[in-house]
């Protein structure tokens, strides 16, 4: 029985050690150009349909791009431009910021990064002065610009990483503090239980991605933080 005990356990160290390893390597590997066909799809269906100027631009990863078909609705009356792109991370949004942000001229930019970023255990600081240039440039060339942070959302998947993602988020939210054109809106909260652990009945079979339930929750939590500001500018 202890031979078993001591297998199994071996085994689990060995899948984390696999897991740890897979995650390092595909930080090593986080071309931004792997997206570069993504943002000429955007560019494209700008061509045939340019949206207006002064819209908030949405953009960030998975659960931003996953969402991009239902942001519209979930949003209105507010006037969204959805350009979430899946599996990015902040640097990613850094590298694309003129084309899938700045060139819309949005009257703010709603960002959700950092959920990918800590999974592949890339350092807190990186993620965080990404995020302090992004916000540099934004002022630099839309001045009254608005910048909306979202926390890292936590997930049935990524427990061990959620506290290096809630490290991310506090920067974050200390960030917009200091900052009166930067702003923080939590949708972390709205996905814990009263014990503080994460929902289990708002995810896809992946245990990361949402349902529609967890959308639901996404969405209200988002429209929420956006319209304490941006109602009075529609």
């Amino acid at each position: 029985m202890k031979k078993i005990e001591i297998n199994s356990a071996v085994k689990t160290i060995f899948f984390l050690g696999l897991s740890v390893f897979a995650s390092l390597a595909a930080a090593q590997n986080l071309d931004p150009n792997r997206f570069e066909n993504s943002i000429l799809a955007f560019e494209a269906q700008d061509t045939k349909l340019p949206p207006a100027e002064g819209a908030i631009l949405l953009t960030g990863s998975s659960s931003i791009a996953r969402w991009n078909g239902q942001a519209a609705a979930a949003l209105a009356p507010l006037s969204v431009i959805p350009r979430g792109f899946g599996g990015s991370v902040m640097g990613d949004v850094l590298h694309y910021l003129d084309r899938v942000a700045l060139s819309y001229k949005p009257r703010a930019i709603l960002i959700y990064e950092g959920d990918n970023d800590t999974w592949y255990k890339l350092p807190n600081d990186k993620i965080v002065s990404q995020f302090e240039e992004i916000v540099a440039r934004v002022h630099q060339a839309l001045p009254e610009t608005r910048v909306y942070a979202l926390s890292v959302k936590p997930s049935l998947a990524r427990v061990d990483v959620w506290p290096a993602a809630q490290q991310v988020s506090a920067r974050l939210q200390a960030i917009a503090e200091a900052d009166p054109l930067v702003h923080y809106i939590d949708v972390a909260t709205p996905f814990l239980k009263s014990d503080g652990t994460v929902m289990t009945d708002i995810f896809i079979e992946d245990g990361l991605h949402l349902n529609d339930k967890g959308n639901v929750i996404w969405g209200r939590a988002i429209k929420a933080g956006l319209m304490q500001i941006e109602a009075q500018f529609e």
